[in-house]
């Protein structure tokens, strides 16, 4: 029985590294859930009056269930936050509503690697549906001829407009959590002890992406060095 040992030492750390990122951004935020703003404003509250000190009035902010499922639609110009965060007054919820606002205002502003991000979107969509599925025909019909090869190689390069899109995630995300957190020092939102525990949350989450992209990296890296070995 072949044991494929390529994904053991090549992408095993990288998934490991992400299941790690993504429990500890869940017990940071459950951490900081339970630490109060002693200016007890909400998570909406808080995105509200950050928006509108940026003259960003026509942002809408609604409430939507699930765990960490915020985000902000540059589509409708709405920040949907959820249960947890919405309506409670703990630093980590008003880490994660200023986060979301920080988003709105890079779309005010025109910030580039989220417009890079948004135009390759439509890329990385279809790469996401054509990459493994190009790639596992590709090796699996090498067996017949190395021409397929190529049809694997140009799964790789779907794969690639992946990568791209997590690359240019990551400058926005951080920029993001960095707007976020000069929006609550400058507003006061939270005491300087207080920020700490929002500044702990966003650093966890920005943490998952990195190790998002670390499995993709790892992956490309693990099919090109398949198919290295297939031809030769």
């Amino acid at each position: 029985m072949y044991f494929d040992w390529t994904y053991v030492y090549m992408v095993l750390p990288a998934v490991l590294l992400s299941l790690w990122a993504s429990f500890r951004v869940k017990s940071t935020f459950r951490k900081y859930s339970t630490q109060y703003s002693s200016r007890g404003i909400t998570g909406a509250q808080a995105a509200r009056m950050l928006l509108d000190s940026k003259g960003l009035q026509h942002i809408q902010i609604h409430k939507i269930g699930g765990e960490l499922s915020d985000h902000f639609d540059p589509r409708t110009n709405e920040i949907s936050l959820s249960e947890g965060v919405y309506g409670s007054t703990s630093t980590a919820a008003i880490g994660v509503a200023c986060h979301e606002v920080g988003h709105a205002i890079q779309h005010a502003e025109g910030y580039a690697p989220l417009k890079l991000r948004n135009a390759v979107i439509p890329i990385s969509s279809i790469g996401s549906q054509l990459a493994i599925p190009l790639i596992f025909l590709g090796l699996a019909l090498s067996y017949f001829s190395q021409v397929f090869t190529y049809v694997a190689y140009f799964g790789i390069i779907c794969f690639m407009g992946i990568i791209v899109f997590q690359l240019l995630t990551l400058p926005t995300e951080f920029d993001a959590s960095r707007r976020a957190l000069a929006g609550i020092e400058n507003r006061g939102f939270l005491s300087s002890d207080e920020a700490k525990g929002a500044k702990k949350v966003l650093s966890a989450a920005a943490l998952t992406y990195v190790a998002a992209l670390a499995v993709s990296v790892a992956q490309v890296l693990r099919f090109i060095l398949i198919l290295s070995s297939r031809r030769d």
